[in-house]
């Protein structure tokens, strides 16, 4: 053990000597682990970004859809349904952490203030106690206070400054009710929403039981069930145990798995109400081909950098080797053996890797600081990849990890046949110079 350590403050001592010598390598894997750890970083943000404002969206991880032959512009589940969905929930085992309610109206509904008129893409009914948990996500203009009514709707602030509208104003909802007839109501502006995406544009948030009656629905039914999971990762497991249990008792379409397929299964005939079960990755199969993309040219440039940290190395810790042939004979004259050599030598490589990997970590967030100030929105749509409108970098334990051990492996791999040629020389060809 005392061997050990001294062994190990050697290392040290001999790293501190030799900083200018590996200065270079030092810069390459400072550079190159911080863009590693900023690009793959970025990638999970994005994601993470995606899938949080879709799962606000469509308020679920499995999301149990309505599709009644007879309604057009609103899907539909009535109290039967209901409780045919709960039921299967419940013996499949799923066990959600939240079970969401929601009444969804098409693409027809207008809202109407002072002269003004905007086309409404969603208009949702939703339970206010219900939901909390998601409104609280929200970015509003103003904080919202609680209660919120059957009165009250929450509006986008994009489409607030087209209506030239403000948080307390009043304004008319109008829709078409289920036999296609416009029906309209007054609401109370109670809450704007920031967000400017294609999810959040043109969508107004009322409460479930005043869409249902403007939709002449009964006050009970709902458009969509939404199960949150504990284990968002497992969705797609979940929903395959809940078609199996829901598709013994009640009309349910076959699971899809992109836009393309749902498009397809939901364009057939069928008579009364046809139960789809959907998960983000089948609402979100578009930007799933982008983010593939992305994560594509994420490998190229993660592959580019592991192999600069490999010729960085190579190169340059066998010019320090060579300049120090003669100081690894005077050690092992003076009773250094080949395996202590190696040890010193190993442990100068791994704290250099270690003090470079620390300083790239913050190099990284250099880079995720100053990306946070660039503003993307002249890029079409992005705002969806954003947090609070800035492009932010998320630092997940096992990408970091990877990162890491990656970096480490590459390096080590690269010193470690000079270090082994090195230590094993015999003493005369060390105190010679010899080259390596």
């Amino acid at each position: 053990m005392e061997k050990t350590l001294t062994l190990f403050k050697l290392g040290i001592k001999y790293l501190r000597r030799y900083w200018k010598r590996y200065s270079f390598l030092f810069a390459a894997l400072v550079f190159c682990f911080a863009v590693v750890t900023f690009i793959t970083s970025s990638k999970d943000r994005m994601y993470d970004n995606v899938y949080y404002t879709a799962q606000l969206h469509y308020a679920g991880d499995i999301i149990a859809v309505g599709h009644n032959s007879q309604i057009g512009n609103a899907h539909h589940l009535g109290e039967d349904e209901i409780s045919v969905i709960l039921n299967a929930a419940a013996v499949s085992g799923i066990n959600p952490e939240y079970t969401i309610f929601r009444t969804l109206f098409g693409n027809t509904g207008i809202v109407y203030f002072n002269g003004n008129a905007v086309t409404q893409k969603y208009v949702i009914g939703c339970d206010w106690e219900n939901e909390t948990h998601l409104f609280s996500k929200m970015d509003f203009s103003s904080p919202i206070n609680y209660p919120i009514g059957d009165d009250d709707i929450i509006i986008s602030d994009p489409v607030a400054k087209l209506l030239g509208a403000a948080a307390g104003d009043s304004i008319i909802l109008e829709i078409d009710n289920k036999y296609g007839q416009k029906n309209t109501k007054h609401f109370i502006i109670k809450g704007i929403v920031q967000d400017s995406s294609i999810f959040g544009y043109y969508k107004v948030f009322i409460s479930r039981l005043s869409l249902n009656r403007l939709l002449l629905f009964d006050d009970t039914d709902c458009s969509t069930i939404g199960f949150f999971l504990k284990n968002p990762s497992a969705a797609e497991k979940n929903r395959v145990r809940l078609h199996n249990v829901l598709s013994e008792n009640m009309q349910t379409g076959v699971l899809v798995y992109d836009r393309e397929g749902l498009e397809r299964e939901t364009n057939k005939s069928w008579s009364g109400t046809n139960v789809f079960l959907h998960t983000m990755p089948v609402y979100l199969s578009e930007v799933s081909d982008l983010l593939e993309a992305m994560e594509l040219i994420t490998y190229f440039l993660y592959g580019m950098m592991l192999v600069i940290i490999f010729a960085s190395a190579a190169v340059s810790y066998r010019l320090i080797l060579h300049e120090r042939t003669k100081e690894m004979g005077v050690m092992r004259s003076i009773g250094f053996f080949g395996g202590d050599l190696r040890i010193v030598l190993w442990i100068e490589v791994f704290m250099l890797g270690i003090i470079s990997l620390v300083t790239g970590f913050f190099l990284a967030l250099l880079f995720s600081l100053m990306t946070s100030l660039v503003s993307f929105s002249w890029f079409p749509s992005f705002e969806i990849f954003l947090k609070n409108g800035k492009l932010t970098a998320l630092y997940l334990p096992n990408t970091v990890i990877l990162n890491i051990v990656l970096t480490l492996f590459i390096l080590a791999a690269a010193v470690i046949v000079p270090s082994l040629r090195a230590s094993r020389k015999n003493l005369p060809s060390l105190l010679s110079g010899e080259p390596l």
